[in-house]
């Protein structure tokens, strides 16, 4: 039996403010798990060369955290956790959205040069993914 899922102790996406050190050499953003991430980053991948029409994501995690900042240039987050669907526009690297699970997630808008940058709490396992939305519906609801 597939058990129901809410968003870890309620939370919904939220965006964090990273830390970021600015002087006249330039801006230099890092990131420490259970510090500026409430978990401890056990995976780091980042998406390049999307085209501008293209979205990414389009799933949910079932127990996996992750952070999306825009490392470079802007993109769009889509985000439902069954209850409230919300946008988020990242556009700077200081500027993170903490998306818990689950969490239905879409990627969109990506201008041109953009990267964008997903810490995650968990490896990736192919069974802890949602990639059918009717599925994630399913699961959200029953709970």
């Amino acid at each position: 039996m597939t058990r129901p899922l809410r968003a870890t102790g309620g939370a919904r996406p939220q965006i964090l403010r990273l830390p970021e050190f600015r002087d006249l050499r330039g801006c230099l953003s890092a990131v420490e798990g259970l510090r500026d991430v409430p978990f401890a980053i056990e995976r780091v991948y980042w998406i390049t060369s999307v085209p501008p029409s293209a979205r990414r994501g389009r799933h949910a995690h079932r127990d996996v955290l992750e952070v999306i900042a825009a490392a470079a240039g802007s993109f769009t987050v889509d985000c439902d956790d069954g209850d409230s669907p919300s946008e988020f526009s990242l556009h700077a690297p200081s500027d993170a959205l903490l998306v818990p699970a689950p969490v239905w997630r879409e990627v969109r808008d990506f201008s041109p040069g953009a990267v964008c940058l997903v810490l995650a709490s968990g490896p990736y396992r192919e069974e802890e993914y949602i990639r059918d939305r009717e599925e994630f519906s399913q699961l959200v609801d029953a709970g």
